[in-house]
């Protein structure tokens, strides 16, 4: 693809980055480190919010260095990614396993939250409950101690009134990715936004919606909320930030969604922090 000229300072608070070449039980697409930073400087993304791609039963601690150490001296902020042994409470079945369930050696611990929070090369959390499940009450306790955001990944299986009961209204800022509705789940997406106006620090994500009128929705009525995620490597940067230059939308909102928004809940996404980065 050509590379774009739009004027915007871009930062992507959504992309894949797998450390150990894709070695695993499910397929994903994967590009390297090089090809990436190529991809979205084509892009015109400045910086991007970077971590592994989740793994059923599986730590994530070797994971998430494999992704601290090839941030270094890329325009790269790491998120770790974590996992729990909670499901969501809205079905017996949720209510049954949160009843038995025990953690194991390779969940997150409160411990681990620590490490990654006052280890300076992560930035921020990433959590999929499809595979990796919800944390339980110690984990978000200290979830809350630390305050840094956390990004999740919302869905038909991870609907938004499962995320608003296991995480929504804590003290720290939630990042809702795909605007909770993946896969092209318009009603779930809609239900997302109409949260926005019952949680203060609940942010939507932009990756994977392709529907005009949801972004333009979102932006027109939370402007604060919506930040802009690529979903690279599955989708490629150029036509993420495209879809966002397209809306019919003011030329502030489009700074608010490419940049702004996301500066004031990650600190590591702002111009200061680029030199040391």
């Amino acid at each position: 693809m050509l590379e774009l000229e739009h004027g915007f300072r871009v930062v992507d608070v959504y992309t894949q980055l797998t450390p150990d070449g894709g070695n695993g039980p499910v397929q994903r697409p994967v590009v390297s480190p090089d090809q990436l930073e190529r991809e979205m400087h084509q892009a015109g993304i400045t910086k991007s919010v970077v971590f592994p791609p989740s793994r059923p039963e599986t730590s994530y601690v070797a994971a998430n260095n494999g992704v601290a150490r090839r941030s270094v001296d890329r325009p790269f902020v790491a998120f770790a990614r974590i996992n729990g042994t909670k499901q969501s409470e809205r079905c017996p079945t949720g209510r049954l396993h949160n009843a038995v369930s025990r953690r194991k050696e390779y969940h997150t611990t409160p411990g681990d939250i620590e490490k990654y929070a006052y280890d300076d090369r992560f930035h921020g959390f990433v959590l999929d409950p499809t595979i990796d499940e919800y944390p339980d009450d110690d984990v978000l306790a200290v979830l809350e101690d630390v305050g840094l955001p956390l990004l999740v990944r919302g869905g038909v299986d991870a609907p938004p009134e499962a995320i608003a009961d296991a995480l929504l209204g804590r003290s720290f800022p939630v990042i809702v990715a795909h605007f909770g509705g993946y896969p092209l789940e318009r009603s779930l997406m809609n239900e997302m936004i109409d949260l926005l106006g019952e949680y203060d620090d609940c942010y939507l994500e932009t990756s994977f919606v392709r529907y005009r009128e949801l972004l333009e929705r979102a932006l027109l009525e939370h402007p604060d909320r919506v930040l802009f995620g690529s979903g690279a490597p599955s989708c490629h940067p150029d036509v993420a930030v495209m879809e966002i230059l397209t809306l019919d939308v003011t030329e502030d909102l489009l700074w608010r969604a490419f940049s702004k928004n996301a500066c004031r809940v990650i600190d590591a996404l702002t111009p200061d922090t680029e030199l040391r980065h």
